[in-house]
């Protein structure tokens, strides 16, 4: 299966017509910048590369919400900042919500919220201060 037909999957199965389905898939390739990658196989793309398709996947559907289990594992840092980057700005731009679930501090320390779980049960909640404080520059600024 390439990229494409993995991100036009779901699109199938709910039986969006093929015109449908082609803009859709195209606009969600594009904005992960996969284009010039939609006909390659999992086993020709990057760890990165791969996790955007998942995220084009989840998103072609254009849900209000997505939970993502462990976004950023197997990367390594550069990747995974890419990676949470291109979640945030697709979640403002689409108006999507990302739940995460990670053990990965670096996807942590960048999300809007972190809630901590220990033993099922909620430990810690707070905003995260570092997202807080660019928020503040950004409309100061």
């Amino acid at each position: 299966m390439t990229a494409f037909e993995n991100i036009e999957y779901p699109l199938l199965m709910l039986g969006v017509e093929k015109k449908e389905r082609l803009r859709l898939v195209s606009k969600i390739i594009d904005a992960v910048g996969l284009g010039q990658y939609a006909k390659q196989r999992p086993d020709q793309l990057s760890g990165g590369q791969q996790q955007r398709v998942a995220i084009a996947r989840a998103l072609v559907k254009e849900p209000a919400l997505v939970i993502a289990d462990e976004p950023t594992a197997n990367l390594d840092t550069k990747t995974a900042h890419l990676i949470i980057d291109l979640m945030r700005e697709l979640g403002a731009k689409l108006g999507c919500t990302f739940i995460v679930a990670t053990h990965d501090n670096r996807m942590t320390q960048r999300c809007d919220r972190v809630l901590e779980l220990v033993d099922g049960n909620i430990t810690e909640q707070q905003p995260n201060q570092e997202v807080e404080l660019m928020r503040e520059e950004v409309c100061a600024g």
